[in-house]
């Protein structure tokens, strides 16, 4: 009968020893592999959809663009009863159209480097009616008008009593040269949250009811909520503003500036006051692509002109 030597068994177990070793090595690296092949999976996964989605935005983008074109080669006037005020689903795109010149435009705060003290005026009023305090709203002008070069010590001059007003008065300072701002452009009224006493239920009230366009703008009474157009002429009471807003909302839209001005019934309001009128050429995107459960945003400022296809003037992509 043959026998294994001592030497030759503790050989042989340790080669056993090696194998399963080199086995469970090798199990690990494999596994390691599959790991990483999935997880760069998963990532190649996630770029398609962040790509896909932004096409199906840029899509929604296109077909807003084409929507406000075909409404002004329609009509002129701007209306809530337009299909660009409808909610927009196209292709796994979800979103809407606001017109920012509904809105009260922090920017009128500052025109042609003065302080138009009436728009400073307004704001406050629109500030009061919606349920902002009288020191916040005054802490927001003043940040608002520090983020604009302007004249010291120069206001927006009267105008004449009769005739049209150009919004291109001047004063006695018109010739010195303006203060450079002092804080940053303002981009959204999200800007204001450095505002001491500006916080996120602030900006939830002002949010329906106030925008920041690059440009001074009239307000659209065919689009404006009651408190904005409330505040924009002075003496128009919110009770009264909101019976216009009915009448307007149930088919009586303003047909121009003067049609606005007499169903006001303020005969003693001084027609250059009022800076309302029926048309509007900037609007803003909100939008979502939906793809599996992934959801990614935009949000974009259109300038509409008569030329050509809206501008887009900015836009911003989240997650």
């Amino acid at each position: 009968m043959n026998s294994r030597s001592p030497e030759g068994a503790k050989q042989q177990g340790m080669a056993i020893i090696s194998a399963l070793l080199i086995a469970a090595v090798v199990a690990v690296i494999a596994a390691g592999m599959l790991t990483r092949q999935s997880v760069a999976t998963r990532a190649l996964e996630a770029d398609q959809q962040r790509v896909q989605g932004r096409w199906v935005l840029l899509g929604g983008l296109e077909i807003s663009r084409q929507l406000l074109w075909d409404a002004r080669q329609r009509d002129p006037l701007t209306r809530l009863d337009q299909p660009w005020a409808q909610r927009l689903s196209a292709q796994g795109f979800e979103g809407r159209l606001e017109d920012e010149q509904g809105k009260f435009n922090l920017r009128n705060l500052v025109a042609n480097e003065r302080v138009d003290e009436a728009q400073v005026a307004a704001f406050q009023r629109l500030c009061e009616l919606i349920g902002v305090s009288a020191g916040l709203s005054q802490r927001i002008s003043q940040r608002v008008i520090a983020s604009y070069p302007r004249l010291l010590n120069a206001q927006i001059a009267e105008a004449p009593k009769s005739g049209f007003d150009s919004g291109r008065a001047t004063s006695l300072n018109a010739s010195h040269k303006p203060q450079n701002p002092t804080l940053p452009m303002l981009r959204s009224i999200d800007d204001l949250r450095s505002v001491d006493g500006v916080n996120e239920a602030v900006i939830g009230k002002l949010a329906p009811y106030l925008t920041v366009i690059p440009a001074t703008t009239w307000l659209n009474g065919n689009t404006a909520t009651a408190p904005v157009l409330a505040a924009y002429v002075p003496g128009l009471s919110l009770e009264r503003a909101n019976a216009l807003i009915a009448e307007r909302d149930a088919g009586r839209w303003f047909i121009n500036r003067g049609d606005f001005v007499n169903r006001l019934r303020m005969p003693q309001l001084e027609l250059t006051s009022v800076k309302v009128g029926i048309t509007s050429d900037w609007f803003r995107l909100r939008g979502e692509a939906r793809r599996d459960q992934r959801r990614v945003s935009l949000e974009a400022l259109l300038h509409r002109s008569q030329d050509r296809l809206p501008q887009v003037i900015w836009s911003r992509v989240g997650v």
